[in-house]
């Protein structure tokens, strides 16, 4: 069994905003997989997916973002996950609008999600899909970057990037994310 997380915070108000687009991978996979995320458990809402022989578990966790790494634990030790067969899907103020950028460590780069995950699964080193955002330009405070949604222009890029991520985890249910890696970086 692997687990595909994608971070961001639960409720309308932050629908559709730079730090939801985690969960909307997790909704785009959801649609493609015709599997909506019923399961209310573990501090988040998910579905489990097939795909050839591989299960995977599509998780959101509803625990704001400061508290991510919460509901992952609790999946994780629930269905006995081990951290090789998990992926983070997040948002990165680092890469520019739209550029998708796979890693299988790291250190949480100021991401409060990134932060609570490494802290619940006691190490830096599980895989991980950002999705660049790009930085504010000042003086916009990052919190209010953030929380704000995509202008007209970063639609088409950020709805690229989330398929793009979407065909990067649905390869990984069928190869080693290390090929996924060396694939997806190589195509941004």
């Amino acid at each position: 069994m692997k687990l595909v997380v994608g971070l961001g915070n639960p409720g309308a108000k932050y629908a559709g905003t730079r730090h939801n687009i985690g969960f909307d991978v997790i909704e785009e996979l959801a649609e493609r997989f015709h599997s909506p995320l019923t399961e209310a458990k573990h501090k988040g809402i998910y579905t489990i997916v097939r795909k050839g022989t591989e299960k995977a578990i599509l998780l959101k966790p509803l625990t704001y973002m400061n508290l991510s790494g919460e509901s992952i634990g609790e999946v994780m030790r629930y269905y006995d996950i081990a951290t090789d067969d998990v992926v983070v899907i997040y948002d990165d103020l680092d890469l520019p609008a739209g550029r998708i950028r796979l890693r299988q460590k790291g250190s949480a780069g100021g991401h409060n999600g990134i932060k609570s995950t490494i802290s619940h699964l006691g190490t830096p080193n599980f895989n991980r899909i950002r999705i660049g955002i790009d930085r504010p330009v000042p003086p916009m405070k990052v919190v209010d970057y953030v929380l704000g949604r995509f202008t007209e222009d970063e639609q088409q890029k950020m709805k690229q990037a989330v398929a793009k991520s979407a065909d990067a985890v649905e390869a990984w249910l069928e190869k080693p994310f290390l090929e996924v890696m060396n694939e997806y970086n190589i195509q941004t």
